[in-house]
């Protein structure tokens, strides 16, 4: 279910750092996080997404993720801009 929002979504973000940025910057409607990520990685995502209030989504693979971005590399975070 999660990766098809992720393959519907118009724009999204990948990766830790820019999706925390964004985060920040208010441009996130929901962030899709792999379950089989490092927690470290995670952490501060699901941090602020908490903090403001943004709907987390956990699905199961990096590997998954990633080809439903698009990428051939597994994806610990992603993010559906607004």
């Amino acid at each position: 279910m999660s990766y098809e929002k992720v393959l519907q979504a118009k724009s999204v973000i990948v990766g830790t750092k820019q999706t925390v940025r964004a985060l920040k910057n208010n441009l996130i409607q929901e962030v899709v996080i792999s379950k089989d990520a490092d927690r470290t990685l995670t952490a501060k995502i699901e941090m602020n997404a908490r903090d403001l209030g943004v709907p987390i989504t956990y699905v199961d693979s990096m590997q998954m993720l990633g080809k439903a971005c698009g990428i051939d590399v597994g994806a610990a975070a992603v993010a559906i801009k607004k």
